[in-house]
């Protein structure tokens, strides 16, 4: 196996042990709970579980790499790869957690009312693409960083921001996929100047698609130079009317498109416009001309019925159509199903580490553990496995994670050796610690 060759021969044993215990553990996600679904509660050397997280020697990163290698292989073994980032806050107290802080609850949270949470954060990296057995598009994490607050690096370094984080992880993700066209999706948190500057400079550039400002200061290109001008070569031509006067103005032209899958919808028909130009920030003080100029196609979305706001997306590939735009952008709604899975049927935020390496290892390996099983179901959806959970008052068309969970358990249970008889069909003989492990297993669930 690929993970195999990330930890040493020591390590691996446990490693496999805690993967299987955390699938068919039930509510907490703590190694407690990982040894007692596993039939482990008598085991006098527990502590070599507790340290794969807190103490062994290996590296997440490359573990995350091979991860990634196991996804493309299995869903996108060609073609350009549609990768979304985005941060989630994991809620957690405790006065020995050094990097949590106090943030804005994105759930919570209304725009005329604040909730704040204290916690961890982590910026997510996440796959978007089409799971076959689910005939939709999953967003599969394969590298998770966890991303202080400011308060935490004032007796230290400086400060990084989300968007340093998110160029560093987008930056190991070029030296991974050298050859791979890649478009970053993220919401507007990311639609940052230097973010999108560094991306369009590489030698293989990643495409950036993001929300985008109504209100931003978009120009002309810069007009060509005249031989023997005198002066700087300039960066900028005229200042272009803002997005909201485009999007106000009667005269504004407007293409009726139908997409697929509009947060949660199957179809909607929406009205788009687009256009191209650079942008880059007024000049408001010195600070403003160590900003990059970045070339961009900006398009505004229209809901003919009214039921949502006009929005702008922009891309820094020009010569994408308006209506690709919007494609890629709106998988970005499953990153947020994913944040949303992993805390309902993984456990996150319910892990009990407080040391700091066993913090950063153990919330990754459960967002990673999303796509293990993801892979896993496909490979039982293969073998002809029904996933989806089907009633007699319910016929559930397509299966959901909560589905490729359950056929993913199923098949670990029958792994331990206990047997049928083949004469007589209607008696099975249960052996009494695996009798024990189901009952230990059930009765503790939440």
């Amino acid at each position: 196996m690929m993970f195999a060759l990330q930890f040493s021969p020591q390590v691996w044993p446990h490693v496999q042990e805690l993967v299987i215990g955390a699938i068919l553990a039930r509510g907490q996600r703590t190694v407690t709970s990982v040894l007692r679904v596993m039939g482990l509660s008598q085991e006098q050397c527990f502590e070599n579980y507790h340290r794969v997280l807190n103490r062994a020697a290996w590296d997440a990163r490359a573990v995350s790499r091979t991860l990634l290698c196991v996804l493309i292989r299995t869903f996108a073994p060609t073609g350009e790869l549609v990768i979304g980032g985005d941060e989630t806050i994991e809620r957690r107290t405790g006065q020995r957690i050094r990097a949590k802080g106090i943030y804005r609850d994105p759930v919570r949270s209304s725009h005329s009312h604040m909730v704040k949470a204290s916690g961890l954060r982590w910026v997510t990296i996440m796959l978007l693409t089409c799971v076959p057995f689910a005939q939709r598009v999953w967003a599969l994490p394969f590298l998770t960083l966890l991303a202080p607050s400011e308060r935490f690096y004032r007796q230290r370094r400086g400060h990084k921001k989300l968007t340093d984080w998110m160029r560093q992880a987008l930056l190991q993700l070029r030296r991974w996929l050298p050859d791979r066209r890649l478009i970053f999706v993220a919401d507007s948190g990311y639609a940052a100047l230097e973010l999108l500057g560094c991306m369009i400079r590489l030698p293989h550039p990643i495409i950036m698609v993001t929300r985008f400002r109504l209100d931003a200061a978009l120009y002309d290109p810069a007009p060509v130079r005249v031989s023997g001008q005198m002066g700087r070569p300039r960066k900028k031509g005229a200042r272009l009317p803002t997005l909201a006067s485009v999007a106000a103005d009667p005269a504004t032209q407007w293409t009726e498109h139908v997409v697929r899958y509009w947060y949660g919808e199957v179809k909607r028909h929406i009205l788009i416009t687009s256009g191209t130009a650079v942008w880059r920030p007024p000049a408001a003080g010195w600070f403003h001309i160590a900003k990059p100029v970045v070339p961009i196609r900006w398009v505004i979305v229209r809901d003919p019925l009214g039921r949502f706001k006009t929005q702008a997306v922009l891309c820094t590939d020009l010569d994408a159509s308006p209506i690709q735009i919007v494609e890629w952008f709106i998988q970005r709604w499953q990153l947020e199903v994913t944040h949303r899975e992993v805390r309902e049927h993984l456990g996150v935020e319910t892990q009990r580490q407080w040391s700091d390496n066993a913090i950063a290892r153990t919330t990754p390996a459960l967002f990673g553990l999303f796509s293990l099983i993801t892979v896993f179901a496909h490979h039982l959806a293969t073998q002809g496995h029904v996933l989806a959970r089907r009633t007699a008052w319910y016929a559930k068309p397509l299966p959901t994670f909560s589905d490729a969970i359950a056929a993913v358990r199923q098949v670990l249970w029958r792994c331990p050796t206990f047997h049928a008889s083949e004469i007589n069909q209607h008696i099975a003989k249960l052996p009494q610690a695996i009798f024990a492990r189901f009952a230990d297993a059930l009765c503790y669930s939440s």
